[in-house]
């Protein structure tokens, strides 16, 4: 497998376990960039552009983007956070302040800070939409607004593995007079740090081919087990395979939210613009939006050229200040939330305890670690059954540690 693209001194073992990933773990088509205190020391990629592309026929270059599914959280996560920073959204304010029609069945005291914190007890949808109805923005927000708790908000944590999106994305429009997040993103965020990065991606990129296929991939056969193992063995708990094998459970219900699984792949789902899980980039521009929010970046703003940097220091630690934690009544393992972020633990590790960020079901990963001054994004095709903590992630996380001279994962 050839890897492309280069590294910064001292950051070879990022290229080394990047390069494993292929050949032990199946990696089909794949980038990972990494920057530290502002600059990219880290931007490789290799293998093919389409995950059911065997033959190398269309090869992944510079620029390839992908979907990023629920990584994409993250970046949605920044857009209430930076409109609280401007005055325009209370945390602590009931969602139906600004959106009347959501106080129905019970949902008067949602707060703003439990969309964020996975804490609005509304995980799941009685009636799951169609993947037409999906992509109408109308329609998954009346869904959710038409929906009553399976818990009493703020009393309890579970993922809100897609309402999330319909949530973010409606409380978004009611504070901004009718811009969604996605557009939010385009015209705040993408812009002025020049990202490869889109929730609903636009028709000039789609026709220039600008997003890979994806799909499932086949777990490696396992050789050994362990971080130096080929194959790790991965055997969930039990009750976690029970809780997806339940169709009545709140996980199998939380991600059955869009019945059947839309495509991926189809342009009119690449279109649009789904906060949850419908975010496409590269790992430039997954890695670079991390950057901007624990630093500044090279930035374009009204044409001139100067530092960005999106998060204050007082919004960085809210988006990090630990939320929620513990069992997760979705997930059935313990997780860590801030407002809108993932937070290092056991489910999810990042750099350090102080690393917060978001996985993408199946493979991508974006986060920022404030204290080393690192940000990284990994984007990949293939994806796998992990939810939370992929290996071929989690390896990259180990090789950026390595990299410091971290030594092993902090508890």
């Amino acid at each position: 497998m050839d890897v492309h693209g280069a590294v910064a001194e001292g950051f070879e073992p990022v290229r080394d376990a990047f390069a494993r990933n292929f050949t032990a773990l199946g990696e089909r088509g794949a980038a990972v960039a990494v920057y530290r205190d502002g600059r990219k020391v880290v931007d490789l990629w290799g293998g093919t552009r389409n995950v059911d592309d065997t033959t190398g026929a269309e090869p992944w270059r510079r620029g390839t983007a992908q979907v990023l599914r629920s990584a994409t959280k993250g970046v949605a996560a920044a857009v209430p956070l930076l409109l609280h920073r401007r005055g325009e959204l209370d945390l602590d304010a009931p969602v139906g302040e600004y959106w009347p029609e959501f106080k129905a069945h019970g949902k008067e005291r949602v707060l703003v800070r439990h969309v964020l914190n996975h804490r609005a007890g509304l995980p799941v949808l009685d009636r799951p939409l169609t993947p037409a109805d999906a992509l109408d923005p109308l329609r998954g927000p009346a869904a959710v607004a038409a929906q009553a708790p399976v818990w009493e908000p703020g009393t309890d944590h579970g993922y809100h593995a897609l309402t999330y999106g319909w949530l973010l994305d409606e409380l978004v429009r009611r504070v901004t007079g009718g811009r969604g997040a996605g557009q939010w993103i385009a015209d705040e965020i993408a812009a002025p740090l020049d990202l490869d990065l889109w929730v609903g991606l636009p028709a000039a990129e789609e026709a220039a081919g600008r997003a890979g296929r994806v799909g499932p991939l086949p777990d490696p056969q396992p050789s050994g087990t362990g971080p130096s193992g080929t194959g790790p063995r991965l055997r969930p708990k039990r009750s976690v395979t029970e809780a997806y094998g339940n169709p009545d459970s709140l996980t199998r219900r939380a991600f059955a939210a869009i019945t059947p699984s839309p495509d991926q792949n189809d342009p009119a789902y690449r279109a649009a613009a789904l906060p949850a899980a419908g975010g496409i980039a590269t790992a430039d521009g997954l890695a670079r939006f991390y950057a901007a929010l624990i630093g500044e970046v090279d930035g374009v703003t009204r044409g001139v050229t100067r530092g960005v940097r999106l998060f204050d220091p007082a919004t960085m630690e809210l988006a990090r200040a630990e939320e929620s934690a513990g069992p997760d009544r979705v997930l059935v393992v313990g997780t860590r939330f801030g407002l809108g972020y993932m937070l290092h633990g056991s489910a999810s590790p990042f750099l350090s305890p102080g690393s917060f960020g978001h996985p993408g079901r199946g493979g991508s990963l974006g986060f920022a670690d404030p204290e080393a001054g690192i940000a990284l994004g990994y984007v990949t095709n293939g994806f796998r059954k992990s939810v939370t903590a992929d290996p071929r992630a989690q390896a990259l996380v180990r090789a950026v540690r390595a990299s410091l001279g971290q030594g092993s994962s902090p508890s």
